[in-house]
């Protein structure tokens, strides 16, 4: 998240951000009542809400599966076979990524053991750090978490794909920091 909302605090006028997570359709609410300028889900707003609002498709990329050196050697031969029985932290419920999980799981017939299930993806990252289990992040981060939480990857999954969206009450956005957000994620996911 850090690397999609930077450039708004690089630009030549002065920007604040607020960065507030929480349940996506309060998050819609919010925006809705002009409380927020925009919204990254990673997910569409769900059209049933009956909100006005505008879903900007701004990438998408693979995932890897990560872990420490020991489970990584353990799990990288025959991925992603290899990761039945495999001790997993998952992100909670409701995220995108844990529905393509489960369904990518389920095509597979394979079965992870789940270790824990994590809504703070920096938590679930730092108990994968310390061993607990493997976990998945986009590959568009892969450098990043490696370096940051001393992991390796186990393997790539280009069929699991982390979609990222900004969600406006503008069919086009105008607000600087809006554009350079939406700006530098297309560029950095366009990579994928």
């Amino acid at each position: 998240m850090h690397r999609l909302l930077e450039p708004a605090l690089h630009l030549p006028e002065d920007a604040q951000i607020s960065c507030v997570d929480g349940d996506p359709d309060r998050l819609l609410t919010q925006l809705t009542l002009h409380e927020l300028d925009l919204v990254i889900s990673d997910y569409p707003a769900n059209p049933r809400l009956g909100l006005r609002v505008f879903n900007h498709p701004l990438g998408d990329c693979g995932v890897a599966v990560f872990g420490t050196a020991e489970l990584a050697r353990r799990y990288r031969p025959g991925f992603p076979t290899s990761l039945a029985g495999a001790p997993l932290l998952v992100p909670a419920g409701s995220a995108a990524l844990r529905r393509a999980m489960d369904q990518w799981f389920d095509e597979i017939g394979v079965r992870p053991l789940i270790r824990g299930e994590f809504s703070d993806s920096a938590l679930l990252k730092a108990f994968g750090a310390r061993g607990e289990g493997l976990f998945l992040a986009p590959t568009v981060v892969e450098d990043d978490v490696r370096r940051m939480y001393g992991v390796e990857v186990v393997g790539r999954e280009e069929r699991l794909r982390e979609r990222v969206y900004a969600i406006s009450m503008d069919k086009r956005l105008a607000h600087p920091a809006v554009v350079a957000i939406t700006r530098a994620a297309r560029a950095s996911l366009g990579g994928c």
